[in-house]
């Protein structure tokens, strides 16, 4: 079944997390994206753990597979000429061309935007570096922790009056920086479809995060106060937390937002709770003691057990999963085949995550695993740009291919 980007091609320069992100979610859903590496420059991601087997090796990460399926590869060394010429000739045949590079970066390789409008007026061109293209600190460097730093997530996080702890490897290059440029890319190439006219995508990969602490901005706005850390809990529902369970690290959060819903927590869990429990504010102003209560009871239960019962009430309530349990063990996404495997010729078969939306009439899907670094170069060049062998082999020698 043809993918809804079947026919719309992307000269993927991005490496790291977010940018590879991006162009995975429309290769996965058809697009013949076409991600430009080199040896003397690997993507991070390349080199980073988790390692198949625990070998290391450039064709061995798990973390570069996972954001680079369905994806074609070649190399190409842009410092030469010869591959920046490559290189623009490849712009002139796309219809979108990404990067998450400072500001520059691409200029000096002669694959800036304007330098590539002038060969493909209609190409939309993304750029996403951490700070955009304009502005004071627009040459500044970071990935994911400085982001939420920057951008005041890691304020937020962690316990009250402790030092800010982040948000672990939940970075921006996850969710909010790739679905924001990939919707933009969309948008653009709409606008293309209708006008024939292209455009460059500036995104600045601090800004679409900020919409994870939207409700602590419009606290700041509205009421002037700076929300401190909090936790587990929640500035309105209560009880809200983690809590512990029968068995060995066992755990469940539970969430409760009306008080219909709190009387069958407390009926259910045989609380005994105090009447001035009975209504939010009477639970907020005693939140410690609603906590322990909580705590005292689901330390009997175990979590799946809780989470059944609590759940047939109505009752927000979800274990909490270690890796292992979500692959093995969750029957939710074993029911909706969310775990794929694929073939690599490299790391061999491994586990994969299913696109995160299912369309009824063109699907997405995981079309092959992650290139191999240049696995598809002769393939391009040849089918692209119409280069002979002979021509071929002469650039690899020349060190153009690299």
């Amino acid at each position: 079944m043809t993918g809804p980007l079947a026919g719309v091609r992307v000269l993927d320069f991005t490496w790291v997390g977010a940018g590879s992100f991006t162009t995975k979610l429309l290769a996965d859903h058809g697009a013949d994206v076409i991600k430009v590496e080199s040896a003397k420059h690997l993507d991070s991601l390349r080199v980073g753990a988790p390692f198949a087997g625990g070998v290391r090796g450039v064709d061995r990460s798990g973390y570069f597979a996972e954001r680079n399926t369905s994806k074609r590869g070649i190399t190409l060394n842009l410092k030469d000429y010869r591959g920046q010429e490559l290189a623009r000739r490849l712009t002139a045949t796309a219809d979108v061309v990404a990067n998450n590079f400072r500001p520059g970066v691409m200029d000096r390789f002669g694959l800036g935007y304007e330098q590539v409008r002038a060969v493909n007026p209609r190409v939309v061109y993304l750029s996403m570096s951490m700070q955009g293209a304009t502005g004071p600190e627009k040459d500044n460097l970071g990935y994911g922790l400085t982001i939420t730093a920057l951008i005041g997530l890691t304020h937020l996080t962690g316990l009250p009056d402790r030092y800010p702890v982040g948000t672990g490897t939940n970075y921006p290059d996850h969710v909010p920086n790739p679905c924001h440029a990939a919707f933009a890319v969309l948008a653009a190439l709409r606008h293309v479809r209708r006008t024939g006219e292209g455009q460059l995508i500036d995104i600045a990969q601090t800004e679409p995060t900020i919409a994870a602490i939207a409700p602590s901005i419009m606290e700041w706005t509205v009421n002037g106060v700076d929300p401190p850390a909090r936790g587990n809990t929640d500035p309105t529902w209560c009880p809200h937390g983690i809590y512990r369970c029968a068995g060995e690290d066992e755990w469940l959060a539970v969430a409760v937002r009306t008080d219909a819903e709190w009387r069958a927590l407390a009926e259910e869990l045989a609380l005994g709770a105090p009447p001035q429990w009975t209504d939010e504010a009477g639970r907020r102003a005693a939140a410690a003691e609603v906590d322990a209560a909580v705590q005292k009871r689901l330390a009997t239960w175990r979590a799946e057990d809780a989470m059944a019962v609590l759940q047939g009430r109505g009752i927000p309530a979800g274990v909490v999963r270690d890796t292992e349990a979500l692959v093995r063990h969750d029957p939710q996404l074993a029911h909706r085949e969310h775990w794929q495997y694929l073939r690599h010729r490299e790391m061999g078969t491994t586990l994969y995550g299913a696109p995160p939306f299912r369309l009824s009439v063109t699907p997405g899907g995981l079309h092959r695993p992650a290139p191999l670094l240049g696995e598809h170069t002769r393939e391009v060049l040849t089918e692209l740009l119409g280069l002979s062998d002979n021509e071929i082999t002469e650039l690899a020698e020349s060190d153009v291919l690299t």
